[in-house]
């Protein structure tokens, strides 16, 4: 028997004023996966998550979570949630915070579990004011955590963090995945959602123009990248190879985007220019880019149709 859908947009629609914030939305989030949301800044990820948590309601269409409504699994604690927006009291202990939280819930996780989840054992006792950036994240991460969720929503959940403090945070994300969890997170860091989702749903406009893997996402864009070391040699012939469509010079380097990768290589192996070569897919940045505009209109509007 297939399993239910941890959640679900049927035909989703919302405006706020002229914006159509979501544009007949249809998406399922598999239970065990760890999905990311990827989107320009007013793309509609913030509406998807607010619809999803029951902050808001739909204009037409259906959103179902766990099996009922978003308010249900809400008060029933089976979700998760850290948004942007709040602070922790700063007075209190770690311990104190993640007990106060999980006491609030029918069946919560217990509070050691929440804090070894999100990394924080070892500070379990140190006030949350005295935190840094990436410890307090982290703190609201085993908040999130205190009622033993079947689902994490995660709005941009390593804004403003250093690379140090997103490893540790992704790190602790590893941990909730493994022991089943669904997580679904929406960022602005392309290598996160490359590096930790199962799957990405990229949106604009308020409508789904993508869903699949990281690997079936680059294979949309199709063609690939060809680098060589020139070695001196002049680079005016590479414009004119099979295949090629952009040539860019980074020093004694060429970068060749290519349609047609294998046309491109046999055509510099002809020349003997296969120097430090290289072939790759496209890199994700390229792939979001080419499905969305700076303006939030979508490229392929009928994609959620």
């Amino acid at each position: 028997m297939t399993q239910e859908p941890a959640a679900v947009f049927e035909a989703v629609t919302k405006t706020y004023g002229p914006v159509r914030a979501a544009d007949g939305v249809d998406l399922a989030v598999r239970r065990g996966e760890t999905l990311a949301l990827l989107g320009r800044n007013g793309a509609g990820k913030s509406t998807a998550l607010g619809l999803l948590l029951g902050l808001d309601t739909p204009d037409s269409g259906r959103v179902s979570l766990l099996g009922g409504t978003p308010g249900q699994a809400v008060r029933a604690g089976r979700v998760g949630a850290m948004l942007q927006e709040g602070r922790a009291v700063p007075r209190v202990t770690v311990r104190e915070l993640v007990g106060f939280v999980a006491r609030t819930y029918p069946r919560p996780m217990p509070v050691a579990d929440a804090l070894a989840l999100a990394g924080l054992t070892a500070l379990a006792d140190r006030r949350v004011g005295r935190l840094s950036g990436g410890q307090a994240q982290r703190v609201r991460f085993a908040v999130a955590l205190a009622g033993a969720p079947e689902l994490v929503v995660l709005d941009e959940p390593t804004v403003a963090l250093d690379v140090a403090a997103r490893g540790a945070f992704w790190e602790a994300m590893r941990g909730y995945a493994r022991r089943g969890g669904t997580a679904l997170f929406s960022t602005h860091h392309l290598e996160e959602a490359d590096s930790f989702a199962d799957r990405i749903v990229v949106l604009d406009g308020g409508r789904v123009v993508a869903d699949g893997t990281p690997e079936e996402l680059r294979r949309t864009t199709g063609g690939a990248l060809v680098a060589v070391d020139l070695a001196g040699a002049p680079a005016a012939f590479l414009s004119g190879l099979p295949g090629v469509t952009e040539v860019e010079i980074r020093g004694d380097r060429a970068r060749l985007r290519t349609d047609d990768p294998d046309a491109t290589v046999r055509a510099l192996a002809a020349r003997d220019a296969i120097r430090g070569l290289e072939v790759a897919p496209p890199a994700l940045a390229d792939v979001f880019l080419g499905l969305t505009r700076a303006d939030g209109t979508a490229r392929n509007p009928e994609a959620n149709r």
